[in-house]
């Protein structure tokens, strides 16, 4: 019996914008080595678009996606939000690189791990966990992507007012345990010692938020959940054991890098802690052999 006897194994990544690709490194490697051993997955923003390419078996999607798409100015611009638009178009990146880099829908399908994507609720402030189809992921991603008020829309899902996963809940490794997981590997986009500071909560955020008082005060307890969940991870309880993939401290890459220098770097680094999580030997520097070359580098 696996997953410590009794329990389910689970895999869960956190999101982090362009840190993402961090994680992309890592599920490559997890492809290339057919390494698909858990019972579900969940993701938050970035990783659940992570995790949608690695359970569909699409070996360096991501990092094209993460060195082409999501350096594009249709992407990122601070000159669209200046005028009113959006800062991150989390909309126009997920059916942009939906529609010229393909994704094996059926193949998820196919695999029966189930993907959930995570999503904060507009109405209560409280994480919604959406099992991913290929008839809600159109809503589903776009939704746990979209970063208040940097996104100037809250797209719906089922017809509810969604925003940013990572709000309510960054690491869901405690719903994962809540799911009966009991071997549970999480693939951080900072490093293990990375805290969440608590601070109060500046006046014109309170004025920005003045709607949305659920919402708002998700984003008064993220520190706290994000924290404790650290705690989870580092100290799980009896019959639970977690494994973390982790960047080291001087990780390059940033919510909003966009070089692309720094960004295979950030790749690489990945790709090196997933082979260690695998405890497989990493190949001499300049041999080895990264999906898509400099594919869609723009």
């Amino acid at each position: 019996m696996s997953a410590e006897e009794t329990g389910k194994s689970a895999l869960v990544v956190e999101g982090g914008a362009m840190r993402g690709i961090f994680a992309a490194g890592v599920l490559d490697v997890f492809i290339e080595n057919d390494y698909l051993p858990y019972d579900f997955a969940v993701g938050v923003s970035a990783g659940s678009t992570n995790l949608i390419g690695y359970l569909a078996g699409d070996r360096g999607r991501s990092r094209r996606i993460l060195l082409d798409h999501a350096r594009r100015a249709d992407f990122i611009d601070w000159r669209r939000y200046l005028k009113g638009g959006h800062f991150c178009d989390v909309s126009w990146l997920w059916h942009a690189s939906f529609d010229e880099v393909p994704l094996n829908v059926q193949r998820y399908h196919d695999n029966e791990v189930p993907l959930y994507a995570v999503t904060t609720s507009i109405r209560t402030g409280q994480a919604h966990y959406l099992e991913v189809s290929a008839e809600n992921m159109h809503e589903v991603f776009p939704a746990s992507c979209a970063i208040p008020f940097i996104y100037r829309e809250f797209p719906r899902v089922n017809g509810e007012p969604m925003t940013d996963g990572g709000l309510a809940d960054s690491i869901p490794v405690l719903w994962a345990y809540e799911q009966g997981a009991r071997d549970i590997t999480v693939v951080l986009s900072r490093p293990l010692g990375y805290r969440k500071r608590l601070t109060p909560a500046p006046r014109l955020l309170r004025e920005v938020f003045h709607e949305h008082s659920r919402l708002f005060e998700a984003v008064l307890d993220r520190a706290e959940r994000y924290n404790r969940a650290l705690e989870f991870i580092i100290d799980p309880p009896e019959g639970c054991r977690v494994s973390v993939i982790a960047p080291p401290e001087d990780f390059p890459v940033k919510r909003f890098t966009r070089e692309p220098d720094l960004l295979e770097q950030g790749y690489r680094v990945g790709r090196q802690e997933a082979l260690h999580h695998l405890e497989l030997p990493s190949p001499e520097a300049g041999q080895a052999s990264y999906p898509g070359g400099s594919e869609g580098n723009r």
